[in-house]
């Protein structure tokens, strides 16, 4: 019974990124099944990245070019890096700063 509880409560904390048990791409509460063959992940990683950069064309949109590094980075190590520097730096990106100051100390005075 904690398995099953174990394994949603995974599933629901996940929000972006392959699940690699299911071998689908996570993003949201949208789940899309990912090739089995190599080769079709690669290219269909490729298709996304080279259609993203034509993404000031009317059917194609920038937003291949991250889903089309998620694809790839299921294989390739350069696009696994990628991803995982991203994500740290979004990470931080949205922590608050520390502050400075803590809370009922005042300032230090200039003479």
């Amino acid at each position: 019974m904690t398995e099953s509880n174990d394994n949603t409560q995974k599933q629901t904390s996940r929000r972006f990124g392959i699940d690699h048990s299911t071998r689908q791409i996570v993003m949201g509460s949208v789940r899309i099944p990912l090739p089995q063959s190599r080769a079709a992940r690669l290219s269909v990683g490729g298709l996304l990245v080279a259609g993203g950069c034509l993404g000031f064309l009317p059917v194609l949109g920038f937003w291949m070019v991250p889903l089309g590094v998620l694809v790839l980075s299921h294989d390739l190590h350069v696009a696994r890096r990628m991803r995982r520097r991203f994500s740290v730096w979004w990470q931080k990106r949205r922590k608050p700063a520390p502050s400075s100051v803590e809370k009922g100390s005042s300032p230090v005075e200039r003479r």
